[in-house]
């Protein structure tokens, strides 16, 4: 297996279950998916890897853990405090890790331009209340998924998963309390 963390290795069997299996519905933009993975995506981590490009249906678990942990978990989830850094992982699968980060920064109160700078560095290391992030995060989430033309085909499936997530989040953070 490549290389990973424990907080990824927590979070992971959460954003697996919610992506699911194989699809390829006519109104997802994202095409043909497997597991969240996206055939274009998943042609241009074999490219990367010196790999002919195969049907996104037979990529290998190592290769979904090692696109998931490099392109979704770094560099930002391990910085975030232990509930915050499953919130922000599965929207970066989900939608993109500009939008993951936009969602973190209105969050926290900040200017969203979607970039991971040195303000939102010192936001997220001033946090004080990670349950209060996590709940807010969950809201614009929300507002995010209502605000999108495919609202009307995937919006039951994208707010009842950020429902899960937020009370699978916060969770994490009473575990580590108690």
């Amino acid at each position: 297996m490549i290389e990973t963390s424990p907080r990824f290795l927590a979070c992971l069997p959460f954003v697996l279950k919610e992506e699911g299996g194989y699809s390829d519905d006519a109104h997802d933009p994202g095409g043909m998916t497997m597991r969240g993975i996206i055939q274009r995506e998943y042609d241009r981590y074999r490219s990367a890897h010196g790999l002919p490009h195969q049907w996104v249906k037979d990529i290998s678990d190592d290769e979904l853990y090692d696109i998931y942990f490099g392109e979704y978990w770094l560099p930002h989830c391990p910085l975030l405090p232990v509930g915050l850094d499953l919130s922000y992982f599965d929207l970066c699968v989900n939608a993109g890790p500009m939008r993951a980060t936009v969602t973190l920064q209105r969050a926290l109160g900040i200017a969203d331009d979607g970039q991971w700078g040195p303000k939102t560095a010192a936001a997220v290391a001033n946090i004080g209340s990670p349950a209060l992030v996590i709940r807010a995060y969950a809201s614009d989430r929300e507002r995010f998924y209502r605000s999108l033309s495919t609202f009307r085909y995937f919006g039951k499936e994208w707010l009842g998963r950020t429902s899960r997530c937020e009370i699978a989040a916060l969770a994490m953070i009473a575990a580590v309390v108690s």
